[in-house]
């Protein structure tokens, strides 16, 4: 077989390095789509072009009726962000990450480019791994409460992503629950979240003992800030996946004008409140259930 050489073997390195990091873009996008999602909505568009991955947020695919400023969408898809960033990295590559590029377009959230290798880290792989079992779990919650250990590792991973994560005692559960009960009480009996405030009120008088409530919060009510919320809550379910860990997002909490000012109230450093979770330890006599499933590919990845 003849080797090239000169500018032919120039031409077919180069057609070699764009099929490989096609190919790294195409898993990272793939990747995204195992995030976790507000109410499973999987609102995120990927589109690759040469060495660029960009994410699209999709209105159509968000909660219009409950998340007009796109707050939930958009935490959603920082998710779908921070999975793909593990999944680059796994893959020794070291993205740059423009977080929304363009101020006329608030659907284009990121921008992530692949320009040079980096050493792959271990944790990297195995936040991979943990992507693949991480699913939404709304079983009750075993007798035994999360470790001081294990809850500190979790917000240590939330705070790495420029978010907050404050742990709620028993008297802010309380004074939580009588405002979400107040707000479902006052609201009309259609409303999207009216069902979801009551299994708030439900879960909390159930299994209160045996979980921490979290409220994910960041300094500012804007976009860039929820995109970073959502890289943050993938960090910090990831971890917690990892610590033996369940988490359950609650959204209603924070849709409802009422007992979002309740949670703004909560919050120590005067942070805005964008999510509140639930982690605990399932019960294994229970089994497990199962994944969400995906949109196809062709559905969230263009290539150009």
């Amino acid at each position: 077989m003849r080797v090239p050489t000169g500018p032919a073997r120039r031409s077919t390195i180069m057609s070699t390095d764009a099929l490989t990091i096609t190919h790294a873009l195409v898993e990272a996008a793939t990747t995204g789509g195992y995030a976790p999602s507000i109410q499973d909505t999987q609102p995120w568009r990927w589109r690759i072009a040469g060495k660029t991955l960009d994410l699209y947020s999709q209105r159509h695919r968000g909660l219009d009726a409950t998340d007009l400023d796109t707050r939930l969408a958009t935490l959603s898809c920082g998710a779908a962000l921070h999975h793909a960033r593990v999944s680059l990295a796994a893959q020794n590559w070291h993205p740059v990450i423009t977080r929304m590029p363009d101020p006329t377009d608030r659907t284009y959230l990121a921008q992530l480019r692949v320009d040079e290798r980096a050493p792959v880290e271990p944790e990297a792989i195995q936040r991979l791994r943990t992507i693949t079992v991480r699913h939404t779990d709304r079983r009750p919650v075993s007798g035994s409460r999360p470790t001081a250990d294990a809850l500190s590792a979790v917000a240590a991973s939330v705070e790495a992503e420029e978010t907050a994560l404050q742990f709620l005692d028993p008297d802010q559960v309380r004074t939580l629950t009588r405002a979400a009960d107040l707000a479902r009480q006052a609201g009309a009996e259609d409303a999207p979240w009216h069902a979801e405030l009551a299994y708030w009120t439900d879960l909390t008088q159930g299994d209160r003992d045996a979980v921490a409530f979290a409220v994910l919060s960041g300094r500012t009510d804007r976009p860039a800030a929820w995109l970073r919320a959502g890289e943050a809550l993938s960090a910090g379910w990831l971890t917690a996946t990892e610590q033996g860990l369940t988490v359950l997002p609650l959204s209603a909490p924070v849709e409802v004008d009422g007992t979002r000012e309740t949670l703004h109230a909560m919050i120590t450093d005067g942070g805005h409140p964008y999510l509140v979770l639930r982690l605990g330890t399932a019960d294994p006599a229970l089994p497990g259930p199962p994944q969400a499933p995906r949109l196809p590919s062709r559905q969230s990845i263009e290539r150009s």
